[in-house]
């Protein structure tokens, strides 16, 4: 029987949990997962994911009058229908290589619809997938066309943008005008070491910890809400090759669960963090 999704976040309140599964049982579900966390039970902020089959998102139209009533966030998500992912990617291969085999292997719960990238080298990977591959190259001077060019790309066409090691950073007009979230893997554990260079700037601090970091872009540099984190441990021996062979192991996996969670409607976002069901 086929499942679909429903995720609220609402300023917490007596009667939630009974309204939500009341509207649910009426329409003829059966819950078959429910999480829910509250920022503080007094007057906090409340969020809800429930999984349930036996009705489809056709229900949600009459659900309006109980989102309006608790002031509620929500949307329904059938969960046979997966999401649709386009990649960007510069020269690095770890992280679009462990996307595209979890997808070949149905570990990942997305349609990945394109790769972009501003260099042709990853294009016979890409390929061998059947996928499409975009080259958009950027510089400095010509960054507005090629935004633009990517624009055309994935607005309307894509539930979410990847950036698997794509190392150009989006403009503002951009991350306001895609229309779908984007997720970033950045190699070190944020907020340590933002910005270029993290394995070197690790390697100069003589860290025994190395890690990377999945979150959401938002304008200001490696700041958005995180999603995800890992680390691995290192010692005074490691050069910076070797910090950026171990982390890249790292970065594949946290990206790839970040995708992972996302597609299922896990993560929630909340101000500047992220609850993660």
């Amino acid at each position: 029987m086929s499942a679909a999704r429903l995720v609220i976040t609402c300023p917490d309140r007596p009667g939630i949990i009974s309204a939500v599964s009341g509207f649910l049982a009426a329409a003829g579900a059966n819950i078959v997962r429910s999480d829910q966390y509250s920022s503080d039970p007094a007057g906090g902020t409340f969020f809800l994911r429930m999984e349930f089959t036996g009705a489809g998102t056709d229900i949600a139209g009459g659900f309006a009058q109980i989102g309006e009533r608790f002031d509620m966030d929500w949307r329904f998500w059938d969960a046979a229908v997966p999401k649709r992912v386009a990649i960007l990617v510069s020269r690095e291969d770890h992280c679009l290589q462990e996307l595209l085999w979890r997808r070949r292997r149905d570990e990942l719960d997305a349609e990945v619809v394109l790769v972009a990238s501003n260099h042709e080298d990853l294009r016979s990977d890409v390929d061998a997938y059947g996928l499409p591959f975009h080259h958009v190259p950027v510089s400095p001077e010509t960054k507005p066309e090629s935004e633009a060019r990517l624009l055309e790309l994935v607005a309307g066409h894509c539930d979410l943008v990847v950036l698997a090691r794509y190392m150009q950073i989006l403009s503002g007009d951009f991350l306001d005008r895609v229309g779908a979230p984007v997720i970033n893997i950045h190699h070190s554990f944020l907020p340590a070491f933002a910005g270029t260079a993290p394995y070197t700037q690790a390697r100069e601090r003589g860290v025994k910890l190395i890690g990377a970091t999945a979150h959401y872009v938002t304008e200001e540099l490696d700041a958005g809400p995180i999603i995800e984190q890992d680390v691995i441990r290192v010692s005074h021996r490691d050069d910076v090759a070797t910090l950026t062979r171990l982390g890249s192991d790292i970065e594949r996996l946290v990206l790839s669960r970040a995708v992972q969670w996302h597609c299922e409607d896990r993560v929630l976002r909340h101000g500047e963090t992220t609850v993660v069901f």
